[in-house]
Formats: structure tokens, C-alpha cells, sequence
């Protein structure tokens, strides 16, 4: 709940506070270095020439400026480093803060231009600071300041990895990555990168943005009381208030000057003079010395400017480390704290935040885009109808009685009949009784079995008793005639259904492996009922995606050769970890839809399928797999469309995933492993098993590197022809069974994806071996266990 919760904050600071802050970012990061491209722009004015007989004493400068100038000089700001032009401030204009300032040459007094590019610093800054919305813009980005910190912690919790340790979890981006999963990986990732300087920058950036902030810290950090703490050391911002009133100051510029060099010794480097807007207060110099660790590690000295008479002098070496980062904090803000390095830094991570503005926001529309997605594949079908309308239940094992039932409802609706759609799953008894009209769209899995997702529906109500003689009912029942019981559990569903006094509107319509010639006589059933012409039965048609590659996984390996196929998607193509790919071997008509699960995300750009070569007793190769694996060529087309599955697709929240397969069975589970990781969801246990680990370890560097990164927490491995004694999957989820049930109780779910002999019977063997038959029952009832086998 709380990780849902911050993740939720996330996202909607983020859309909100994240435009003001990538600004503040840009405009922070043109400014960091302003002094260097001012002086670069301006060699004539910035610059001047070192002259032997050094810099003039304050006294000499001043009388040159005003006689120059013709105004009173307030301040002085002298650097006698590299060449540096001083700055000259003059006394304010009455009822105003601040006066002109002008560059002058200190081995001279001669005032110098205005510099190019000072109004565009000065908007920078404007905007870094105030939007150049004066104080609402203050408020503005005092508030993003505030979500700046609380995105590197939440940040931090949402993207922290299982294996903390592992530097690459960290620090690595997977460059191999399309679109979404690019994007949350590039997102966390950099963020991971800038979160220290983030949070300098951030906790410094307050200290200007809110006086309960900075009094807060004053209090915290300084070493004389609140009361007694001066200005902000290095800027000349002036007092919040009006300036004082009175008559002007008298000033001995040589007292001063004394004062000041005896303060400082032999190593002055810079000094900043500060002098009083009326007379009877006192003057502050703030002094740099040549060793000192970092540009704003100023001295201070307040001092009476008739005489020069010192009053108080705080030197930053004599300071706690407090109270010198309190000195230091302009200097934290930029990085010069921490040298050229630090600047750099600083520049960069401010030079990235529109990365995470630009990340941020198309993960939002993509997650946007999905939900609307969602909502518009069962939105056809509006609100859900009373008594009086068509209830619609399916059962669906991969995908195929889900699709129709949506299909079926939204025709319905459509010619204005009001329907509702649940899966068997979601039927209780009262619903049933209360119902009028019913469609039943249900597979049969297997041998006469309930999908798994209806198994709970049937043990709870088949074999009860049940008043329904107010239930009129068709059945549309989907098998596969290779098996003796053909639709089992549609006809004992049908049987049952009768038993209880329901009206049958026709005879139940049995469809072979989606045979469309079946499907198309529902239609008609449904039209002669309803008195509706309904549309086909499948809205996709099938489509041209070309065979970009094809790879063997195990070109030496002992069993038959499996492929890693890529295919290009068509340019509308759509679909989500744990769905389906039909194709039509050879191109041939639709009377032999092959069906594969799907290996990869929409992000990755291609689609892929992990495919089996099959032959037949006599040598032939089988009709899907042979095509797939040796006839069709890279670059030629091959017509195949998207089916949803939405029993198999990944649980919407974090909740921990056991994902258990072999052999091909990893396509699936290796589309899911990706979607949890591109969510940010790690807690991701794959037991995989196959014949050898040297030839059949399919995904080795792509499941390795994961488990590297802390996204998948654990990996178990089974290949049976490996040791005497085979071994597998089913035999490493059974050892591990102290920890498979510590994962279901902290609510696990459980995907099986693989082969329906041997491993998906023997894993379920193994689960109601260590959870217990009714444990297991009511894991699949909770949607907690699902299984894509074949």
C-alpha cells in the first residue's frame, strides 16, 4: 500500500512540479559558469591588465570612481586574482534597496563598459530563482524545490533493487531496451546518478526559498545565536526591509583599509566592502585568502567605517563544520564547494532534469494510453444490464472465450441490448438466479478439463442444486477433437444447466480449434434469436509481418532445435506480456489457425517466438513449427494476428511473481519477466528447466544479467540430462518449498507456462504437495495461479 501510494505522489508531482523544475534545471545550468563566459565574451571589460606596482588602495579607488562618476560609492568588490575586473557599487536612489553597479580596473580606477550578456545571466537567474514572476514565482519554485527532495526518496524506495549490493542494479542502464521499459530504465537509472547532487542541490536551494528554512538551519548549523547570524556571506542582496533612513555615513576609506590588511595578513586574496546606508552603523568587509578551500570560504570582519575600529571578526577556519557550510552554502548549491569537479557536476545533473521531465511524462501518457486501452477493449461494452438483459460468462484458458465473449456482448449492445460480462470466475448463485438471458463462452482445457480459471465456479455450483427455471441459455463451447473428452467442460455446463430447469435457446455449438465455419453458425443462432445480423466473429484479421531473423538457441544440443524467430509488427500492432500470436502455416487459409506465445514487449520493437522444430513419426516436419523454423526465409511475409490473453497477463501490482516453465514455455514467462521489470518490480522468481545447460540454457546472458541487476530475485535451474538422475523443474520447485511458501503468504502469484505433460502435472503435483489442495484451489480462484500450457 505505501509503496502504491508514493508511487502515485510520484507521478502526479512529477506532471505537475516537473516542467518548473526542468526550467530551474536549464537556467541552473547556463548560469553555473556565468563568470567564466562573461570574462570569455568580454576580454576588454573583464579583464585587465596585472601591473607590477599593484592594485590601488580603496582610498585612491573611491576618489576616482566619484570623481568619475559623480555618485557615492556603497561597496567595493576587488578579486586581485588572474586579471579580474572589481565591481563598484553606488548608494541607492531614495526608497530604493539597491544602486547601480559598474566593472572598473583596480590598478587604475578607471570604469570599464557594460559586459555583453549581463541581461541574459540576469534573466537566468530571474528564472532559476523566481520564474521572472517575481514572488508568486518564488512560491512556484520554493514548491518544486520542496518535490525535488521528496522525488529522490521516494524515487529511491520505488526503484530499490533486491540486490542492493550489485552495482550494475544501480548504475547500469540496458541500452537493448524500446520505448516504455527504455524509458523507466533511463528514468530510474540517471536518477540514480544525480540523486546525491539532487539532494544538495535541493536541501541548499530551500535555504533561499522559506526564512522558517533558513532559520531553521541558522539555528542548526550556526554558531551564534539565530539573532546574531549575519547576511548571506559572498552576495550583496541587502535587507528584506526598506533601506534605513538618516544622514549618510562618514567614512575613512584608509582606517578601513588598515583594518582590513591587518585582519587578513599576507595572503588577501579578494575582499567585498560593504559600507552603511546611514551613519551610526557599522561596515562589513568579507575577505577571501589565498588558501582558502573553496571560493566562498569568506572571513568577516564589521567594523566602524569613521574609524575602522574592528568590532567582531568570525574567520571560516575557526568556525565548526556547521556553521562553515552554513558560510558554504551558495558554494554547496553550485558545487565550487567540491572544486572544478564539483561545478561540473552540479551543471551536468542540472543539465539532465528535463531528461526526467521528458521520461516522466511519457511514461504517464504511456500508462495513460494503456488504461484508456484497457477501458476501450471492454468500454465497447457500457454499463452492465439488470435482470432483463443478456448476462455473458466465459471461461478462457488462453485467451480465445474472453475475446469472443467482448466481441459478442459489444454486438449486442451495440443494436441496443443491455448486457453485462463476467468471467465464471466472478458468477455467484444470486447472479445466476437473477439473470433472464445467458451466454455461456467457455473453453475446455485439456481432456474434458475447467479452465483454470473456472475450476473454483465449477466445484463451487456444478454439483449443486439450483432453482434456474427463470434462465433461458446458449452455450458457445471451444475444444480440440484430438482429445477424447471434446468439450468436456462445456457440456457438463450445458448438462448442469439443464438439470436445474434453464431453458436451452439451441443446441450447444461446439467449435475444433476455432474453426471459423463453427463460429460463424453461432453468429447466426445469436441473429436468429436476437433478430440482430452480427459481424464476424473475430474483429483482427490476419496481416503481413515480415520474418526479420531467425536463431538457433541450441545448435548443438541433444534434443530437437529450437529458434528465437523476430518478426516485424505491423505498424498498429498492440499487445501485452503473456499473449498470443496466431499464424497461418504457409500462408494457408484460416481453417488452420497455430498458436504461440509471445516472447517479447511492444517496447522492443519486434515481436519474438521461441519455436520448437517438430517431426512427425515419418520424418515430416510438423505444419506450424516447420514453417516457422525452416521454410519461411528471413525478409519473407508470413500472415499471423494478435489474440489477447487475458488470463495470463501480469498482475497489476507489485505483488511477488513465480514464474515456472520449460522448454518454449519461456517465451511467455520471459514476456512477463520483462514487463516487471520495465514496471519497476523486481521481486521476480523463474524456475526454468530443460535437457543441457551448455546447449539449452535459452535466454542465458539476458536471464543472468537480470538476476545480476537484482530484477530477478531468484533463478533455479533443472536440466535433466545433465546429471545420472534426471532432474527437473517440478524437482527444484519441490526442494524449494520452505520458500515457495514463504512467497505465496507474502502473496505471490504463480504462472506456469510449458508443456502440459510432465511438467505443468508435475508442478501442480508439487504446489498441492506443499500448500495443500485447498491452498492451491483457492490460489486460482484468487487469479493467483495461472497456467498457459499446451
Amino acid at each position: 500500500m505505501l509503496k502504491k501510494t508514493l508511487f502515485q505522489l510520484h507521478w502526479l508531482f512529477g506532471i505537475s512540479a516537473g516542467l518548473v523544475l526542468a526550467l530551474m534545471g536549464l537556467t541552473g545550468a547556463l548560469y553555473s559558469f556565468e563568470g567564466e563566459i562573461m570574462r570569455a565574451l568580454n576580454p576588454q571589460v573583464l579583464r585587465v591588465e596585472v601591473r607590477e606596482a599593484g592594485m590601488l588602495a580603496p582610498a585612491e579607488l573611491v576618489a576616482r570612481i566619484e570623481a568619475a562618476e559623480g555618485k557615492t560609492v556603497s561597496g567595493l568588490w576587488v578579486d586581485g586574482r588572474d586579471g579580474n575586473a572589481a565591481r563598484v557599487f553606488f548608494t541607492p536612489p531614495a526608497g530604493e534597496r539597491r544602486g547601480p553597479m559598474r566593472f572598473f580596473d583596480p590598478y587604475s580606477g578607471e570604469l570599464l563598459g557594460q559586459p555583453d550578456g549581463q541581461a541574459f545571466f540576469g534573466l537566468m537567474l530571474q528564472l532559476h530563482r523566481f520564474l521572472a514572476m517575481g514572488e508568486t514565482g518564488k512560491q512556484i519554485t520554493a514548491a518544486s524545490t520542496l518535490a525535488l527532495l521528496f522525488f529522490c526518496l521516494s524515487g529511491l524506495y520505488l526503484r530499490w533493487p533486491r540486490r542492493a549490493a550489485s552495482w550494475r542494479a544501480w548504475l547500469t542502464p540496458d541500452w537493448a531496451k524500446r520505448g516504455r521499459a527504455f524509458n523507466w530504465d533511463l528514468h530510474a537509472v540517471a536518477g540514480t546518478w544525480c540523486l546525491l547532487l539532487y539532494l544538495l542541490a535541493g536541501l541548499t536551494g530551500l535555504y533561499w526559498s522559506y526564512d522558517w528554512y533558513r532559520e531553521g538551519m541558522t539555528r542548526l548549523l550556526g554558531d551564534a545565536p539565530a539573532g546574531e547570524q549575519r547576511g548571506k556571506p559572498g552576495e550583496r542582496r541587502g535587507g528584506r526591509g526598506e533601506a534605513p533612513a538618516g544622514p549618510p555615513p562618514s567614512v575613512d576609506h584608509g582606517a578601513l583599509w588598515r583594518s582590513l590588511q591587518d585582519a587578513a595578513g599576507p595572503g588577501l586574496a579578494a575582499w567585498n566592502l560593504r559600507l552603511p546606508a546611514a551613519a551610526g552603523q557599522p561596515a562589513t568587509v568579507f575577505y577571501l585568502l589565498e588558501d582558502a578551500p573553496h571560493p566562498r570560504a569568506l572571513n568577516q570582519i564589521t567594523l566602524d567605517p569613521a574609524s575602522g575600529a574592528v568590532s567582531r571578526h568570525e574567520r571560516y577556519a575557526d568556525k565548526s563544520l556547521g556553521a562553515q557550510l552554513l558560510t558554504s552554502v551558495y558554494a554547496l548549491h553550485t558545487g565550487e564547494y567540491f572544486g572544478l569537479a564539483g561545478r561540473i557536476l552540479m551543471l551536468l545533473a542540472s543539465a539532465a532534469m528535463p531528461l526526467f521531465a521528458i521520461t516522466g511524462w511519457l511514461l504517464y501518457l504511456d500508462r495513460r494510453r494503456k488504461k484508456r486501452a484497457i477501458r476501450l477493449a471492454r468500454g465497447a461494452v457500457g454499463a452492465a444490464g439488470d435482470a432483463q438483459g443478456w448476462l455473458i460468462g466465459f471461461a478462457s484458458q488462453r485467451g480465445l472465450a474472453e475475446q469472443l465473449a467482448w466481441h459478442t456482448a459489444g454486438q449486442l449492445q451495440a443494436a441496443g441490448m443491455p448486457v453485462q460480462v463476467r468471467a465464471l470466475a466472478e458468477l455467484s448463485e444470486q447472479a445466476l438466479r437473477q439473470a433472464s438471458r445467458a451466454l455461456f463462452v467457455v473453453s475446455t482445457f485439456g481432456d474434458g478439463e475447467a479452465p483454470d480459471s473456472a475450476r473454483g465456479f465449477e466445484r463451487r455450483l456444478l454439483g449443486r442444486e439450483l432453482a434456474l427455471g427463470e434462465l433461458s441459455y446458449a452455450v458457445l463451447a471451444l475444444g480440440d477433437r484430438q482429445y477424447r473428452q471434446f468439450c468436456g467442460f462445456a457440456r457438463r455446463l450445458h448438462d448442469w444447466l439443464d438439470q436445474q430447469g434453464a431453458r436451452r435457446l439451441f443446441a450447444p455449438v461446439e467449435v475444433d480449434n476455432g474453426d471459423h465455419a463453427t463460429l460463424a453458425l453461432w453468429q447466426r443462432r445469436l441473429g436468429e434469436l436476437t433478430g440482430v445480423t452480427l459481424g464476424p466473429p473475430l474483429e483482427k484479421p490476419f496481416v503481413e509481418w515480415r520474418l526479420l531473423a531467425r536463431h538457433c538457441l541450441n545448435p548443438a544440443g541433444t534434443g530437437a532445435p529450437t529458434f528465437l524467430l523476430r518478426l516485424q509488427p505491423p505498424a498498429d500492432a498492440d499487445w501485452r506480456a503473456g499473449d498470443i500470436l496466431e499464424v497461418l502455416p504457409r500462408n494457408q487459409c484460416a481453417q488452420l489457425p497455430r498458436d504461440y506465445s509471445i516472447a517479447s514487449l511492444p517496447a522492443d520493437g519486434v515481436l519474438e517466438l521461441i519455436v520448437r522444430q517438430e517431426r512427425h513419426g515419418d520424418g515430416a516436419l510438423g505444419l506450424g513449427s516447420g514453417w516457422l523454423t525452416a521454410e519461411a526465409q528471413p525478409g519473407q511475409t508470413l500472415r499471423a494476428r494478435l489474440r489477447s490473453n487475458g488470463a495470463f497477463h501480469a498482475p497489476a501490482d507489485d505483488r511477488p511473481l513465480i514464474l515456472i516453465g520449460n522448454g518454449t514455455g519461456l517465451a511467455g514467462l520471459r514476456a512477463l519477466l520483462k514487463a516487471r521489470i520495465a514496471m519497476g518490480h523486481r521481486r521476480n522468481w523463474l524456475l526454468f528447466g530443460e535437457r543441457q545447460a551448455a546447449h539449452d540454457f535459452y535466454c542465458r546472458e539476458e536471464l543472468q544479467a537480470w538476476r545480476a541487476a537484482g530484477e530477478l530475485a531468484r533463478l533455479d535451474l533443472a536440466f535433466s540430462r545433465d546429471q545420472a538422475q534426471k532432474v527437473y523443474v517440478q524437482d527444484r520447485l519441490g526442494e524449494a518449498a520452505d520458500e515457495l511458501r514463504a512467497w505465496v503468504e507474502r502473496g505471490a502469484a504463480i504462472y506456469v507456462c510449458g508443456s502440459l505433460e510432465g511438467m505443468a502435472a508435475g508442478v501442480e503435483r508439487v504446489l498441492r504437495e506443499a500448500l495443500g489442495d485447498a491452498g492451491l484451489e483457492q490460489l486460482r480462484e484468487a487469479g493467483r495461479y495461472r497456467r498457459d500450457v499446451y
